[in-house]
């Protein structure tokens, strides 16, 4: 099962999240998206659009997930290093692992990342 990870700022648009997930997902099969609660309104039109679950996660739940890359701003405010990779892995469920690391969208409003596991 392959999870997308969704960050963005207010400021990303429908038009940016979906090409940039295009990029990501170069013909895999994935199973849901990922992103924090505070973004899902502006996410889950995505998710609609490519009929699937959209999990969001509570700010809290991403403190202290590892992920392989490191923003320090980022890790400022969530206490992760990346929004769209800590949202993958915990989307995909115990023993995930990152198989694209954070991407960032050409106008720089949402990030993407994308980890596989086991759990639907």
């Amino acid at each position: 099962m392959i999870v997308a990870g969704i960050g963005c700022t207010s400021r990303a648009t429908f038009d940016e999240m979906r090409a940039l997930l295009a990029q990501m997902a170069q013909g895999r099969r994935l199973a849901k998206l990922a992103c924090l609660e505070m973004r899902a309104p502006q996410v889950l039109p995505l998710a609609r659009a490519l009929n699937l679950p959209l999990l969001a996660l509570p700010r809290a739940a991403l403190a202290g997930i590892a992920t392989p890359t490191q923003s320090a701003r980022i890790d400022a405010e969530f206490s992760t290093g990346s929004v769209a990779e800590a949202c993958a892995l915990l989307g995909a469920g115990t023993g995930a692992r990152i198989v694209a690391i954070r991407q960032i969208s050409g106008a720089g409003q949402a990030t993407c990342a994308l980890a596989e596991g086991g759990e639907i």
